[in-house]
């Protein structure tokens, strides 16, 4: 049957370091067990029947994001895209912009694997305190797919909402998404919300069937919509944070005191499995801070990740690289990352991350000659009813290394989102 798992099999490099050679040989060993399930194709059909995109695709964002192949608009001595790129999909775009710099078949409806938790974080982490307690019910854990990647929550133990998203965004934890999912009201709740906020944010490509990404039928998304939810998550200070971190304790289960008598919780380390944050296996990546990976079989690898050089914040999604090389979503994202840092200046935008509500939708069609003015009616103020935070779409500045939601109207396109450089290497209990 086949397998999958919240990540492809590891290489030989060693780990990165952290605090003690215990807690390392910990990360490694929770790192290289992959999580292994078996599911029905994606929507269905045969895998060779998916092979080649479809003639024609969503225009959303801009009527070359809907052709087939790779659209990239280079300006004379711009750098050449990266050559030996496998990605079925992939978009590079300006995070505070919105431009879409390059993009390879960007609205190809393709299974998201565990990156769809990014819709599930945006929709539901701001709805639960960080401090909330739960004792977790068995219930709480039915209908997990078979061999789901797992953090390690316990029935009848009591968790903070806290540690269960960092179990989601480390861990890729399946079982950290149905108990807050639970929390939430249940898993058909949760999908409905998750499928009501990909509309608000004209993510129209996204069908979701499980919070947690694991392989159904029908369950799609594209790197379009993927790098979507990132922007919209990436606004929310926890789930900025969250996806940053490269470390962290989980609580683990009560044992015997011997010194004090009584019971004392323990707690194990979790290290993120995204490896350009982590560097395990591949270099660390200069600047990179978030956002979230996933493998399943009909998936493949897919990533969506944010970085800045400078003053520069881009967004890389890549889905399924054909190529069979450990670790190649990354290998590919990195490239892509290099060539977005070097060509922004030099390319015209094939496209825009449209803003949220009805009337985002036209905030993003350019034709091939005004594609360099889609990043500002992206940028363009919303109404009240367009579906923003508040009534608005709010950017991201940083005051003193804290977020700051700015509530204006409309702000200026050239106003900076940096990302806090160190936020990545922290460590969180």
């Amino acid at each position: 049957m086949p397998t999958t798992s919240c990540a492809p099999k590891r290489g030989t490099a060693a780990p990165l370091a952290i605090a003690s050679a215990t807690s390392a040989l910990l990360l490694s060993a929770l790192l290289s067990a992959a999580p292994a399930h078996a599911a029905a194709a994606a929507d269905g059909s045969d895998d060779k029947d998916n092979a080649k995109p479809p003639a024609t695709m969503s225009t959303v964002g801009g009527e070359r994001l809907g052709r087939p192949g790779t659209q990239v608009s280079l300006k004379a001595g711009a750098p050449a895209l990266p050559k030996g790129l496998s990605g079925r999909s992939w978009l590079v775009a300006d995070a505070e912009s919105g431009d879409v710099l390059a993009a390879h078949n960007a609205h190809w409806k393709l299974p998201p694997a565990s990156t769809l938790k990014m819709l599930f974080a945006d929709t539901v982490l701001p709805k639960l305190p960080k401090d909330r307690e739960h004792k977790v019910d068995p219930s709480d854990l039915a209908g997990m797919g078979e061999g789901s990647s797992l953090v390690g929550v316990k029935e009848n133990l009591t968790y903070t909402v806290h540690d269960l998203w960092l179990g989601v965004f480390l861990r890729s934890g399946n079982d950290a998404v149905h108990v807050l999912s639970a929390m939430n009201g249940g898993k058909t709740k949760t999908v409905e919300e998750m499928q009501a906020h990909a509309k608000q944010l004209n993510a129209l490509d996204t069908h979701v069937v499980t919070p947690d990404g694991y392989d159904e039928k029908g369950q799609v998304s594209s790197a379009y919509d993927l790098t979507l939810f990132a922007r919209s998550g990436l606004q929310k200070a926890d789930f900025r944070e969250y996806s940053a971190t490269a470390t962290a304790q989980f609580p683990g289960e009560y044992k015997k005191d011997k010194k004090k008598g009584g019971k004392k919780r323990e707690s194990f380390g979790i290290q993120n499995t995204n490896r350009l944050l982590t560097g395990f296996g591949i270099p660390q990546y200069k600047g990179i801070a978030g956002v979230k990976n996933g493998y399943t079989t009909n998936a493949g690898s897919t990533f969506t990740g944010v970085a800045q050089r400078g003053d520069r914040v881009l967004l890389v999604t890549v889905m399924n690289p054909q190529k069979q090389a450990p670790s190649e979503v990354y290998k590919e994202t990195a490239t892509l990352f290099d060539w977005g840092f070097k060509a922004a200046d030099s390319v015209e935008p094939v496209g825009a991350l449209v803003r949220p509500g009805p009337k985002g939708l036209n905030s993003g069609s350019p034709s091939d000659e005004a594609g360099k003015k889609a990043g500002e009616r992206a940028q363009a103020a919303v109404s009240a009813g367009d579906g923003g935070s508040n009534g608005k779409w709010a950017a991201l500045g940083v005051t003193g290394g804290s977020l700051v939601l700015l509530a204006g109207v409309a702000f200026a396109v050239h106003r900076r989102w940096p990302l806090p450089e160190l936020v990545r290497r922290r460590s969180r209990g």
